[in-house]
């Protein structure tokens, strides 16, 4: 999951923890709002990380220059 599905479950959640008035038998929609909101943000702090990762690698040496 990256930050585009963050988006999403962070928009999803939203929606559910903060304007849906309806009620299911036995589920807690604000709950469940809430609970996606956590797993984006989980999600965005791990897609951070991997772009670090992705840009830090490498035998560090640089390019050779054109003259």
């Amino acid at each position: 999951m990256y930050i585009g599905g963050s988006l999403f479950l962070l928009a999803v959640g939203a929606i559910l923890a903060f304007a849906v008035q309806d009620a299911i038998s036995g589920v807690d929609l604000t709950m469940v709002g809430y609970i996606l909101m956590g797993v984006a943000v989980l999600g965005f702090l791990f897609s951070f990380f991997l772009m670090g990762q992705q840009r830090t690698r490498g035998d560090g040496t640089a390019p050779p220059r054109e003259y």
